[in-house]
């Protein structure tokens, strides 16, 4: 063991360390934290305590600063810097880093009245952000793995087809599962969905009397998933607007993707 790792060790600096890691927010951030190493360098030492005593400092007036949701998000960049395509969850994680920016030079500038000068105004000055970028992933995005109508006129005008077009087969086989002619039937008098289209649950000795195409059958063959003739024409338009919206949706993430690739310098 050397003299350095015998100091280490009685100064409990790993155990410090740990603790240190453990109120870091990101994965980065915790690994820096547990590898860090006392300096031998005297000027380094009294920076490293002058910029410690500014940050405590301004805890102490303004708080924590927050930088929750920051995520190591180089790898995503580094494949759509390369044409990749990102997902919603990156997209989402590249936005959070950038409102982490944003917040932490928000932070730093304080409510511009007085503010002192400190050795640590270079680290929040040197985050760079980008608000447009941000507002556009933000905007476009509903959930972790949904896009929203706002993402872009085109989905927006699909997704009111779709709504229209599912709106019209439920009318359609609401008529069939509410008539009494078809009450003996019908397993059940509901509408679900088997290959993405909707159907009917038909009792397999009645299956004549609902003509349609058969698009599944129950485990014990007792109930056959039909699609009425009457549904067909609207569940072939509801099929093709799906692929409609999921071409624009893939469409999107693309331009999305190449907007943070232009500015993956600046993200990282």
């Amino acid at each position: 063991m050397t003299q350095y790792e015998k100091s280490a060790a009685t100064l409990e600096l790993p155990a410090i360390l740990a603790m240190l890691a453990h109120h870091a927010v990101s994965d980065e951030a915790k690994a820096r934290a547990a590898a860090l190493s006392p300096s031998t360098d005297a000027a380094t030492v009294q920076r490293l305590l002058a910029e410690t005593s500014a940050a405590r400092g301004m805890m102490v007036k303004r708080g924590s600063p927050s930088f929750s949701g920051v995520k190591d998000v180089r790898a995503s960049l580094s494949r759509a810097d390369m044409g990749g395509t990102l997902n919603i969850r990156e997209l989402m994680d590249i936005a959070g880093v950038l409102t982490a920016a944003r917040m932490a030079r928000t932070y730093a500038a304080g409510d511009g009245r007085g503010n002192e000068k400190t050795c640590i105004d270079g680290l929040f000055n040197s985050l760079i952000t980008n608000r447009f970028l941000e507002d556009k992933i933000t905007g476009s995005i509903a959930a972790e793995d949904e896009l929203s109508d706002a993402a872009s006129p085109e989905l927006a005008s699909i997704r009111r087809l779709i709504r229209a077009a599912s709106a019209r087969v439920r009318e359609a086989l609401q008529k069939i599962i509410s008539s009494p002619s078809y009450s003996k039937a019908l397993q059940d008098p509901i509408i679900t969905t088997r290959s993405e289209r909707y159907v009917v649950p038909v009792k397999a000795e009645f299956k004549n009397t609902v003509p349609g195409l058969v698009h599944d059958v129950s485990a014990s063959g007792a109930t056959l998933f039909i699609e009425p003739m009457a549904a067909v024409k609207a569940n072939n338009e509801l099929r093709e607007l799906r692929a409609r919206e999921k071409a624009e949706v893939e469409r999107i993430l693309a331009e999305l993707s190449a907007d943070c690739a232009e500015h993956a310098d600046d993200i990282s």
